[in-house]
């Protein structure tokens, strides 16, 4: 998974984020969140200067938001600093281009190359008065800053599963989406889900569920059996069994309950990032409202639909 970079990392490779940082700074002397925030980090002496509280603020950000960035686990990552990357499209694959705020469906009958434009904004921010924050304590904004990193995770983690939710029912592998009557998800139903991506001679590397969907397949001998995996493949924190089949087991209560995904992430779509975590201040002096806001910014797209299978109409209780 790409994880974050952390800001002594940055602050050595990333010319742009450094400038960031500095401008960042600049406005902590008159923002009133920035402000309370490094005055009470030099006051405690937990850092040295500004700058390294502003950081730890980044790290805050990036370890919270980290363990609900599961999108990326189902995505195959790459940097760029393009605004454009133009990717080739098969005759006989579908892929899905993200514009305008809508997916729209291409053929490879019809194009033979698929545009993926770094114009997706994942964010999260938090709002406080100014009289609130004259008060605020080291732990009271550290755990401020926390809830704004966990939102992010989950903004940007919603956006990729929203993709996979655009693909057409008859675009996906096996032709459309496999039903499971009602019944709770079971050992047969991972089969199926894995068949029908090889059935499309592609091979799943993650299955994709809600965490009621895990735990109806802990109920299932038959998976238990095939999960005697050493721990240090397991964080049910997390959400990640380990694997089966030769796929990772992800769980999130995020991916939709009832709903279940087989994906060959080498093949099956892209997300390019352009900007990974970055935060940012913004206050609106008209309400005597402030705060701090946390972005990423990336392309998403699909490449080949037909290394996605899916699985509608699962129980959604145990």
């Amino acid at each position: 998974m790409a994880k974050p970079k952390l800001f002594e990392s940055l602050m050595q490779s990333d010319s742009e984020f450094r400038q960031l940082m500095e401008k960042l700074s600049q406005r902590a002397a008159s923002h009133p969140f920035l402000r309370r925030y490094c005055e009470v980090a030099l006051k405690e002496r937990l850092f040295s200067d500004t700058v390294n509280a502003l950081g730890h603020m980044h790290d805050t950000l990036v370890e919270a938001a980290y363990p609900e960035m599961i999108g990326r686990e189902i995505i195959m990552v790459r940097p760029t600093t393009e605004a454009m990357e133009r990717f080739p499209l098969d005759e006989k694959a579908v892929a899905y281009r993200y514009a305008e705020g809508a997916y729209t469906r291409l053929s490879g009958k019809k194009v033979s190359t698929v545009d993926i434009y770094t114009n997706i904004v994942a964010e999260a921010s938090e709002v406080w008065t100014r009289e609130f924050l004259e008060d605020a304590t080291w732990n009271v904004m550290e755990t401020m800053t926390e809830k704004v990193g966990r939102a992010l995770g989950e903004a940007e983690t919603n956006q990729i599963l929203a993709m996979y939710g655009s693909i057409a029912n008859a675009d996906l592998a096996g032709g459309g989406p496999i039903d499971n009557n009602g019944q709770a998800l079971n050992w047969s139903g991972v089969v199926k889900l894995h068949n029908a991506v090889r059935g499309e001679n592609w091979r799943p590397t993650v299955l994709v569920l809600n965490e009621v969907q895990l735990h109806q397949l802990l109920n299932d001998d038959k998976f238990i059996h095939a999960q005697y995996l050493p721990s240090e493949h397991v964080d049910l924190e997390r959400g990640v069994v380990g694997s089966v089949l030769g796929m990772k087991v992800l769980a999130s209560t995020l991916v939709p309950n009832g709903t279940a995904y087989a994906i060959d992430t080498r093949v099956a779509a892209v997300m390019l990032l352009r900007r990974d975590i970055t935060v940012e201040d913004w206050e609106d002096p008209r309400t005597g409202e402030f705060g701090v806001r946390a972005t990423t910014r990336f392309g998403l797209g699909v490449l080949r639909s037909k290394a996605v299978a899916k699985m509608i109409n699962i129980s959604t209780s145990l």
